[in-house]
């Protein structure tokens, strides 16, 4: 699960982000601007105040852009990657107090909080299995090619003088 963060405590999160939901249109509220409690939609609506949207280039990044609360169907199979300059402990000096954006959410109204997190743990514990079965097949696969490396040598040599 990716974990986006405020520097800050919560407490202050919570009172700029009530400042925030209070700014509307006066005539029509249906209008906007509109106030989301999802963190994936706090993101995507953070990412939107940095793109310029209005040009064709922008609108079209910002539709490729999806953000997920949690790690939906297709992307939790596939290799994650860590951004190092974004991690935490490189961008906030110790000892400084901060926000991660879900706590947030929860705290000021998104309900989803419990289903994430079960869903959250049914994800790791599928992916546990089978990493563990990932382990045991490939120490099969070593034991296998120990046992036949002996019959394997010239056919080794053939393929290493092939450039393989």
């Amino acid at each position: 699960m990716l974990f986006f963060f405020f520097v800050s405590t919560v407490v202050r999160n919570r009172v700029k982000y009530a400042q925030f939901r209070k700014k509307r249109m006066s005539t029509n509220p249906n209008r906007g601007p509109f106030h989301f409690k999802s963190p994936a939609m706090m993101v995507w609506r953070t990412i939107r105040g940095m793109v310029h949207q209005k040009t064709v280039r922008g609108a079209e990044a910002l539709n490729r852009l999806s953000t997920f609360d949690g790690i939906p169907e297709p992307y939790d199979k596939q290799t994650r990657v860590v951004v190092p300059a974004a991690l935490r402990v490189i961008r906030i000096k110790p000892g400084r107090h901060y926000t991660i954006i879900g706590t947030l959410a929860d705290s000021i109204g998104w309900k989803h909080k419990d289903l994430l997190e079960r869903l959250e743990s049914k994800r790791k514990a599928e992916s546990k299995e089978f990493y563990e079965q990932k382990k045991a097949k490939n120490a099969l696969r070593r034991k296998a090619e120990e046992a036949c490396a002996g019959e394997l040598t010239k056919v080794n040599e053939v393929l290493a003088a092939s450039g393989y």
